[in-house]
């Protein structure tokens, strides 16, 4: 939701605040934009989670461009929220295919790929590492970025803009400190 002048005056702008139906970024979607809007809401409500959240999470992914086609060169990671090859295919798809789609097409397998983790995102930092890094999940901040297959090291050095006190590890701290960054200022989310 967003705030504005509640509109009481007609000259002056008021300190009174309403809260309007606007979603976080939505003046970035150029095309299909109220079909994307509608199904967007559509899928939040599906999954428990604010709309805002979701799009914030697009717009960090997609090098603010809220692109369905963005891919990362080095990784093949493709779309709003920069599926893996490896997970495009495990839902059932290619990053091909998801390239060549539509934004609200897209916004399917979003769907599809968010709706195990439906329950566990209580706020917009959850959706953000249901996405980027899905064990984070309800870690404390203290928690450092790392699997049994990926060390601390190689994650910070595939996500150095992460490793804000360039230790080569990467805690839920540093990754929330960055994305919160991404709030415009005056928003809360």
């Amino acid at each position: 939701m967003v705030l504005s002048c509640c509109g009481c005056c007609p000259l002056f702008p008021c300190d009174k605040k309403k809260v309007s139906d606007s979603i976080l970024f939505e003046d970035l979607i150029i095309e299909n934009r109220s079909l994307f809007i509608s199904k967007l809401k559509k899928i939040c409500a599906n999954l428990g989670i604010e709309p805002s959240w979701l799009m914030l999470t697009m717009y960090i992914e997609t090098a603010k461009t809220m692109s369905p086609k963005i891919q990362n060169k080095t990784s093949n990671a493709t779309g709003l929220i920069q599926f893996m090859p490896s997970t495009a295919k495990s839902l059932g798809t290619t990053v091909d295919a998801l390239k060549a789609m539509s934004n609200v097409e897209q916004l399917d397998w979003v769907e599809k790929y968010l709706k195990p983790y439906k329950g566990k995102m209580k706020q917009f930092v959850d959706v953000y590492f249901a996405v980027f890094f899905p064990v984070a999940i309800g870690k404390s901040d203290d928690y450092i970025l790392q699997t049994s297959s990926l060390s601390a090291s190689k994650i910070a050095s595939q996500n150095s803009g992460y490793d804000i006190n360039k230790d080569g590890k990467i805690t839920k701290a540093e990754v929330k400190q960055k994305i919160l960054g991404f709030v415009p200022e005056g928003q809360t989310i």
